[in-house]
């Protein structure tokens, strides 16, 4: 896959966040399946947090400022130090959208980027320019596949019909 491919699924993702992230209420937004899992609340933010503090940040460093030292992040801590569950779910919905919407803008705006540019992780050593806008994508996924199962979960707790006839979830 080309960057270009990667930049425009990122920005079709964005319309499919918006739909999925639903305003009106589907699942309301502190819903969760479980204690350990995360609400909707919960994943917008920390969509909000790594679009602006995490994949945005760190490709422009592998690209621009690749001997900078990394800033640390730490997204699994955010949900409590950050305190996602107490957030206003519609405003993060609405800064997330414009968080991606700031990032494609940029991603389309590079001239002739050099994909191959890197920074070192202090754990996890080189990261490419490409490694890390290839992982965005991939992020966007794991998301968008957290969202819809949430969904799926909340129906199924919503109603006293079976939903086997839809098929098993993999």
């Amino acid at each position: 896959m080309q960057a270009t491919q990667l930049i425009g699924q990122l920005d079709r993702n964005r319309i499919l966040f918006s739909t999925l992230l639903d305003l009106h209420h589907e699942v309301p937004p502190d819903w969760k399946p479980e204690d350990h899992k995360w609400c909707l609340k919960e994943i917008v933010c920390h969509l909000v947090d790594e679009e602006r503090e995490d994949f945005r940040c760190r490709v422009d460093q592998a690209l621009h400022r690749s001997s900078d030292e990394l800033a640390p992040i730490d997204p699994k801590d955010w949900v409590i130090s950050r305190s996602y569950i107490e957030q206003d779910y519609e405003h993060k919905c609405r800064e997330f959208l414009a968080e991606r919407t700031k990032s494609i803008h940029w991603l389309r705006s590079l001239n002739d980027p050099d994909w191959d540019s890197f920074l070192i992780h202090p754990v996890i050593g080189r990261l490419s320019a490409f490694f890390l806008l290839t992982n965005w994508l991939a992020h966007d996924y794991l998301h968008i596949r957290q969202i819809i199962r949430l969904k799926f979960d909340y129906l199924a707790q919503s109603t006293t019909m079976p939903l086997h006839y839809a098929g098993d979830w993999p």
